[in-house]
Order: structure tokens, then sequence, then C-alpha cells
């Protein structure tokens, strides 16, 4: 079982930065592939960007790449995302993820379904 617990959101201005953590409990985070998807009001939830085990393989969605960085720390059981030039759809309810199933092509990434544990989600608000 791995518990997930997200923290940073909060409320920016159109161009700023936002850092969002995500504390994973279990001593086996090193192992789980993460991701970061996120949930805009009526609509469904999206892939933002994963990372593999090792950190070594990265993975985003085209409306974030080049903005937004993700990254890990294993010693610390924690995955961050980096957002940078925020834009006003970037609004939504950010959610981490995690999956201890072995990912068989980039497309895999971006399917909610192959994450097994989902923490409860930070708001994240971009005003224009």
């Amino acid at each position: 079982q791995v518990q997930l617990v997200e923290s940073g959101g909060g409320l920016v201005q159109a161009g700023g930065s936002l850092s969002l953590s995500c504390a994973a409990s279990g001593r086996t985070f090193s192992t789980y592939t993460m991701g970061w998807f996120r949930q805009a009001p009526g609509k469904e939830r999206e892939f933002v960007a994963a990372i593999s085990p090792s950190g070594i393989n990265l993975y985003y969605a085209d409306s974030v790449k080049g903005r937004f960085t993700i990254s890990r720390d294993n010693a610390k059981n924690t995955v961050y995302l980096q957002m940078n030039s925020l834009k006003p759809e970037d609004t939504a309810v950010y959610y981490c993820s995690a999956s201890g199933r072995r990912f068989d092509g980039a497309s895999s990434y971006r399917r909610n379904q192959n994450y097994g544990y989902w923490g409860q989600g930070t708001q994240v608000t971009v005003s224009s």
C-alpha cells in the first residue's frame, strides 16, 4: 500500500510559478512510477507528467512541455512538479499518482487507469 499526500497548491497570477510536492509512505517508493494528473471543473482527469522509478525517463503532456518539470527524490519518498509560466487554463485540482506495474511504451504512462494509488489532490488556480 502507498499513501500519497500532495501539497503546494494555491492561487497565482498568470505567468507565475508554483511548486507541488507529493510525499509517499512506504519503503518501496523507489520502485514506483509516479505521475501527476489534473482535473478541471466539468472535464475529465488528464495526464500532466510522469517519471520512471529511477528518475531517468520523463514524460509530459504537450500542453505543459517546456513549462513544467517533474522530478523525484527517492531518499525523501517525494515527487515534485515545478510549474512555470502558468496559464489560466492550468487551473485544476492536481493529483499525484503511483504505479507499481511495468509500463509498456510512452503512451501507457498517460493512462490514469494504469495508476493504482492516488492522493487527495491540491487546488491550483491561475488568475488572468
